[in-house]
């Protein structure tokens, strides 16, 4: 992880197409702005994550229905 110090004002740049702004520090709370191409995606963390469980959740078959289609094939099988 790349640490940098930054004061109100100030930017970082992120390969040639992202910049960081430092908006304002109050207190433990620093607010910062991001200025990035419309085709990337920008989440807050807790966001995102939760977008990535909610992605795993949905490929991810759920036991019951595992179940119900081992049923399908024997009973198919089976005839």
């Amino acid at each position: 992880m790349l640490v940098l110090s930054r004061k109100k004002g100030e930017s970082i740049v992120i390969n040639d197409h992202i910049e960081i702004t430092v908006l304002g520090v109050e207190g433990d709370t620093v607010r910062i702005g991001v200025s990035a191409p419309k085709h990337i995606d920008i989440f807050r963390k807790e966001v995102y994550d939760s977008i990535q469980e909610a992605n795993r959740d949905s490929v991810s078959p759920a036991e019951a229905d595992i179940e119900a289609l081992m049923r399908l094939v024997r009973d198919s099988q089976q005839k």
